[in-house]
C-alpha cells in the first residue's frame, strides 16, 4: 500500500432523532476517542427532533474537544438511510464511522479500527452487545430476551472471539472510496439500509472486517411495548426488502414468518381434523422455549419471578416479528414491488 492510500483523517458521524437522553453519554463516548483530535471531524445529523437533541449538538459544535471540525446538518429525509446519505456528503474524512445515537462506544473504538484500516482493510466494525438503561428486574429481564439467541437470533457479531469477515457490521468505519465505488445507502429501505449496502459491498469485492477488540454497545428497550414495536418494524422492512435485495438477507431473518405461516396451517389442520401438525409444532416450540429460559435464568447469575414471563416474551417477539414480516411482503406485492435483477 502506497503512502498516500493509507487513511489518515477519520468523519465520525451520528444520525439522531429525539435522542436528549442517551446523546450527552454518547458525545462523552466521542470526545473520549483515543484516536487524534486533530485527525478527526464529528458530524451530527438532526433528523427534525422535537426535544433538546439539536441545542445537545449545537453545545457539543461550540466546545469541539480539539476535533479538526465538528458539523451539525439537517436531514430532510428523517431516515436513518437520508441521514446517513447526508453525513456522508457533509464530511471531509478519508474513513466514515457509523455510530448509533442510542449506543455506546468504547474510547479504543476509533484508534483500532482505524488501525485496521491503515493495515489494508477497507470495512472494519466491532463485536456488539445489548445493554440495559437500568438495573430493574423488568429491564434486566427484557435484555435477556434481547441478548438471548433464540430472542433475536444468531448474531456473528456477539459470538465470535477472532478477527473474522462477517455479512454485516455494527458501528461499521469505511474508506470513502467504498461509497465512491458502490454509491449510497438505499433512502427506500428505512430498516434494512446496512443489510443492503453491505450486500452491494460483498458483491464489489470488498470484504467486511469484524474485529472483537472493539466491543460496542446499544441500549435495549427497557419497554415490552416498544419493544414490540421495534420487532414489527424490523420484521415489516425484512419483509420489504425480500422483495428489493433478497439476497441480502440471511435465513435467519425469515424464521420469525416461517413460525407464523407454521402455525396457522397447523391451526387450519388441526380445525379439519388433522391435530398431530400442531401438536409437533407446539412441543418442539414449547422445547426451545423451555430450554432458551433455563439459558437465561442460568447464565445471566440472578432469578426474579419476572423471568417466568420469559416463554409468554419470546413468543410474543417471534410471532410481533412473523407477522411484520408478512405485512411487509403484502405491502411490496401491493406497491408492485419486485426482485433486483441478479
Amino acid at each position: 500500500m502506497t503512502k498516500e492510500n493509507i487513511p489518515q483523517t477519520m468523519s465520525l458521524c451520528v444520525i439522531a432523532l429525539n435522542e436528549e437522553a442517551f446523546l450527552p453519554a454518547l458525545l462523552e463516548n466521542i470526545r473520549a476517542q483515543e484516536y487524534p483530535h486533530d485527525l478527526m471531524e464529528v458530524v451530527l445529523v438532526d433528523s427534525g427532533s422535537v426535544d433538546g437533541t439539536r441545542k445537545i449538538m449545537e453545545d457539543f459544535r461550540a466546545s469541539e474537544y480539539g476535533f479538526s471540525r465538528v458539523t451539525v446538518v439537517d436531514n430532510p429525509g428523517k431516515s436513518q438511510p437520508a441521514g446517513w446519505n447526508v453525513a456522508i456528503a457533509a464530511s471531509q474524512g478519508d474513513v466514515i464511522a457509523r455510530v448509533d445515537a442510542h449506543s455506546v462506544i468504547p474510547p479504543e473504538y476509533s484508534r483500532i479500527l482505524m488501525e485496521d484500516l491503515q493495515a489494508g482493510e477497507d470495512v472494519a466494525g466491532g463485536k456488539a452487545a445489548r445493554i440495559s438503561c437500568d438495573e430493574s428486574p423488568w429491564s434486566r429481564v427484557l435484555l435477556e430476551v434481547e441478548n438471548a439467541l433464540f430472542g433475536c437470533g444468531i448474531s456473528t457479531s456477539r459470538l465470535i472471539c477472532r478477527k473474522q469477515y462477517a455479512s454485516s457490521l455494527s458501528f461499521p468505519v469505511y474508506r470513502r472510496s467504498v461509497f465512491e465505488k458502490v454509491g449510497l445507502f438505499n433512502e427506500t429501505l428505512v430498516r434494512t439500509e446496512d443489510n443492503e449496502i453491505h450486500y452491494r459491498m460483498r458483491r464489489a469485492g470488498y470484504r467486511l472486517l469484524m474485529d472483537p477488540r472493539v466491543k460496542v454497545s446499544l441500549y435495549a428497550r427497557n419497554s415490552f411495548p416498544s419493544m414490540l414495536r421495534q420487532k414489527h418494524q424490523n420484521g415489516y422492512w425484512i419483509g420489504r426488502t425480500s422483495l428489493v435485495c433478497p439476497r441480502c438477507l440471511s435465513p435467519w431473518h425469515f424464521a420469525p414468518v416461517v413460525f407464523v405461516v407454521a402455525v396457522i396451517v397447523s391451526a387450519m389442520l388441526a380445525i379439519c381434523g388433522v391435530w398431530q401438525a400442531a401438536a409437533l409444532l407446539w412441543v418442539a416450540y414449547g422445547g426451545v422455549v423451555f430450554l432458551s429460559t433455563m439459558r437465561c435464568i442460568i447464565s445471566d447469575g440472578f432469578f426474579s419471578f419476572l423471568q417466568l414471563l420469559l416463554p409468554v416474551l419470546f413468543l410474543s417477539l417471534h410471532s410481533v416479528y412473523g407477522v411484520g414480516t408478512l405485512h411487509g411482503i403484502l405491502d411490496a406485492l401491493r406497491s408492485g414491488g419486485k426482485k433486483e435483477n441478479q
